[in-house]
């Protein structure tokens, strides 16, 4: 049997953590290819393959990601324990993970996840995003405590888990005010021709954006096609384009992007669900996300 050596693993965990080797050779006072050696020679003992590169970027492989939970536990639970033993009160929070489907805007997941680091007891909260499937089947296998999607469990999927309505909401139009000021004629009719950010052709909003698009009878042209709002809310907020977002998202889109309104429909629906293993909810972070999702984040 082959040990893990720490040390490695160390060197990786900083490396996910900041972001960068160059960072992270900043951060242990070692050269960059001191670094490098020491995550291959990790990924060798370990038989995967940690990260891959993405244009200039090092981001996680799906292994990567998993090495990177245990990392963070290992190390944390060692700060735990140098604390207690030096006389200190380590705090003992247990941690509750959530998977966040990758089509859920961020500014939502926010607003709905926020009660739950507000509880009288508090927890150490855990986020992953990603495909709604691959959420799916780590919420089987008990790796995460409740998945936030834009869509219900696919009755397909033979696991033993409950879909939980969290809400509703009409969606709005976002552009740069510059563009804004361009427009010609009322909404809906202002949007034909204008440069738009459509969401990713493999969602709902999508496919119900585009049928709306063509009752109305306008036309934009589609510049960019994003899986993720708040991406394609920074496009927008640099003046590519016009988007779609839940309505509930408006205040904080006007205020941390900058961005204007064009108008606003109910003809469209976004929906978002709580999908756990429980029939009903019983931890307190799933009550409270449940009970803030009903009180104030779609209201009617």
């Amino acid at each position: 049997m082959e040990w893990l050596n720490y040390h490695h693993l160390f060197y990786f965990w900083t490396v996910a953590r900041d972001g960068s080797i160059i960072k992270a050779s900043e951060t242990l006072r070692l050269a960059p290819p001191t670094i490098s050696e020491q995550i291959r020679s990790l990924e060798e003992s370990l038989g995967v393959k940690l990260f891959e590169k993405q244009g200039r970027s090092l981001v996680l492989t799906d292994q990567g990601r998993v090495a990177y939970e245990y990392a963070e536990e290992i190390f944390t639970r060692g700060r735990e324990l140098t604390e207690v033993l030096s006389g200190g009160t380590a705090e003992r929070r247990p941690p509750f993970t959530i998977g966040i489907a990758d089509v859920v805007p961020k500014l939502i997941a926010y607003r709905l996840i926020l009660p739950a680091l507000q509880l009288p007891d508090p927890i150490r909260l855990v986020c992953r995003d990603g495909d709604p499937d691959k959420l799916i089947a780590q919420l089987a296998i008990r790796e995460i405590d409740l998945v936030i999607s834009d869509a219900p469990l696919d009755r397909s999927i033979r696991i033993q888990a409950f879909t939980h309505m969290l809400g509703q909401s009409g969606i709005t139009f976002f552009a740069h005010p510059r563009l804004a000021k361009q427009l010609k004629g009322r909404f809906p009719r202002c949007l034909d021709g204008l440069p738009f950010l459509m969401p990713a052709d493999n969602t709902d909003l999508r496919r119900s954006l585009e049928h709306w698009l063509d009752v109305q009878g306008v036309r934009p042209i589609i510049v960019g096609e994003f899986e993720d709002s708040a991406l394609a809310s920074v496009f927008s907020e640099a003046g590519a384009g016009a988007f779609v977002a839940p309505t509930p998202t408006e205040a904080q889109a006007k205020r941390q992007h900058g961005l204007s309104v064009l108008g606003r429909t109910r003809d469209i629906v976004a929906s978002f669900y709580a999908i756990s293993l429980d029939r009903r909810f019983k931890h307190p972070a799933v009550i409270a996300i449940s009970e803030i999702a009903h009180r104030s984040v779609f209201q009617r």
